[in-house]
């Protein structure tokens, strides 16, 4: 029973990453390394978040005072993370144009679109290996949760909020890069305060419908502006569904 939460709730958390990178990314060298360093820019973002914990837990040591201090820690995390993501959107903005003068060609290698692609995810992934690993470990044994009047869904919860923020920080992304070339700062402060808004939905648990429902609204509102930004449209959607048009499908590639 317990191998069978283990898999179903790796499988539910990191499946649809999975396979994003297999389809989109493992044959791309260039987008595995840049991936890779997305990836290290969230670790060092939770470095950062972890160090500034450890030192208010033992500042204030009243139970109370730290309670109320981790709703501070969420927000600081969330506010590092998204300074990250900036810094690596400049530093891929610098890399490509290094790319281009090795190369001497007039295109960037990879367009700005590819590479908010390509670093969400690497902050996804991250975010959700951390979020899910210890409660991966737990759900080996021994103990068995529920017994207690805990949650029985516990996991499967976990594994779904997993996968929420994995496919957040991809569309959170595509609209921060986005947002960052045109200059629309309007569209940085909605990501900010929706990663705020789903990272507060947390504090809701062990009511998990009450954090759940929400967050996978978000993720969908979110998921149609960061298809619209990224150059979607109904008629390629239809297209895409339908492959009433090979020739068109093949052209926009």
């Amino acid at each position: 029973m317990t191998a069978v939460v283990f898999f179903g709730c790796t499988f539910i958390a990191f499946g649809p990453a999975l396979s994003l990178y297999i389809f989109t990314i493992a044959t791309d060298a260039l987008k595995i390394i840049f991936l890779i360093v997305g990836a290290f820019f969230w670790l060092v973002s939770l470095l950062l978040s972890s160090l500034v914990w450890f030192i208010a837990v033992h500042i204030w040591t009243d139970v109370n005072t730290q309670k109320r201090f981790l709703i501070f820690g969420v927000m600081f995390s969330v506010l590092l993370q998204e300074t990250f993501r900036f810094a690596y959107y400049r530093l891929l903005k610098k890399a490509n144009k290094g790319l281009m003068t090795i190369s001497q060609e007039e295109t960037m290698p990879i367009s700005i679109g590819q590479l908010s692609y390509v670093s969400g995810l690497g902050f996804g992934i991250m975010s959700g290996v951390f979020s899910l690993v210890n409660i991966l470990s737990d759900s080996l044994g021994p103990g068995t949760i529920g017994i207690h009047g805990d949650s029985p869904q516990f996991f499967l919860a976990s594994a779904f909020m997993t996968l929420a923020m994995i496919l957040l920080h991809i569309f959170w992304g595509v609209v921060f890069f986005d947002a960052c070339e045109k200059k629309k700062w309007w569209a940085l402060v909605l990501v900010i305060i929706s990663h705020l808004l789903v990272s507060g939905l947390t504090f809701l648990n062990p009511q998990y419908e009450r954090s759940l429902l929400p967050c996978y609204a978000i993720l969908l509102l979110m998921a149609v502006w960061a298809f619209f930004t990224a150059g979607g449209s109904f008629r390629n959607l239809k297209l895409c569904l339908t492959c009433l048009d090979q020739d068109f499908l093949l052209t926009s590639q």
